[in-house]
């Protein structure tokens, strides 16, 4: 697998609690920024996906914003396979 260059790395960080409609982009950023977010979130023991498709989607989104309607269903998605991940159910 080839990496990236580091200016190119892109990432995006979601925020979801309870009553919310939908998750909220609560950081993002380019380069070292991206790679700051990653090893926030590493270190925090949360779950990191790469998407390159849907961070693209997701680097759109104003921070502090919910995400958009058109992607309820990726995230959705996104969110039940970590947490199922997280409860260690393999089941697909």
């Amino acid at each position: 697998m080839t990496e990236l260059p580091k200016a190119s790395k892109q990432a995006v960080a979601l925020a979801y609690e309870q009553g919310e409609f939908a998750p909220r982009v609560v950081a993002k950023g380019r380069g070292v920024v991206a790679e700051q977010i990653i090893k926030l979130a590493k270190e925090h023991k949360l779950f990191v996906h790469e998407s390159k498709e849907l961070v693209n989607l997701l680097m759109n989104v104003d921070l502090d914003d919910h995400i958009p309607e058109l992607l309820y269903q990726a995230i959705a998605e996104l969110l039940v396979w970590v947490y199922r991940l997280e409860n260690g159910d393999t089941k697909q």
